[in-house]
């Protein structure tokens, strides 16, 4: 019988798309191209490569192509990562920016925007960046916040 071979994962390593990885999986170890394995387990790869800092990838060639996979395979993931940096429709604006700039330059309206606009679902604000925004909006305008949100500065 032939054995099978292997290529576990080496940390030291800066993998590219063609490069062979071994994981384990539902039916045991798996050996896929980098590039496969973006496509099969996004989230996986991802959490390996930001979360655990387990896993070194070529930005241009796995990271990237990773990201845009990432945003169709799991929109709720994609979103608690890039936080801010989601590019959103805000009102006054022709096209996208990025969500920290009315977030930073417009807390009030911002706030009106996602909380009161229903668009909570649209940019992640971790409870951290949550409280900063209530902070802003009760410093600058306290007759538009909610009684829940001040409940959380409390």
């Amino acid at each position: 019988m032939d054995e099978v071979q292997t290529y576990p994962l080496d940390p030291a390593k800066v993998y590219f798309s063609a490069d062979d990885l071994t994981l384990e999986g539902d039916q045991g170890p798996q050996t896929l191209k980098m590039g496969v394995w973006i496509s099969v387990d996004p989230v996986r790869i991802h959490r390996m490569i930001v979360k655990e800092k387990v896993l070194q990838v070529d930005e241009m060639e796995v990271l990237r192509p990773l990201e845009s996979k990432l945003r169709r395979a799991d929109p709720d993931y994609y979103k608690r990562f890039v936080g801010l940096k989601l590019v959103i429709d805000y009102p006054g604006y022709s096209s996208g920016i990025v969500a920290s700039i009315p977030f930073e330059n417009d807390p009030v309206g911002f706030y009106k925007w996602w909380r009161k606009g229903g668009h909570e679902d649209k940019v992640y604000l971790s409870l951290g960046r949550q409280v900063q925004l209530f902070q802003k909006v009760a410093r600058m305008d306290p007759r538009i916040i909610l009684k829940r949100d001040l409940e959380i500065l409390k």
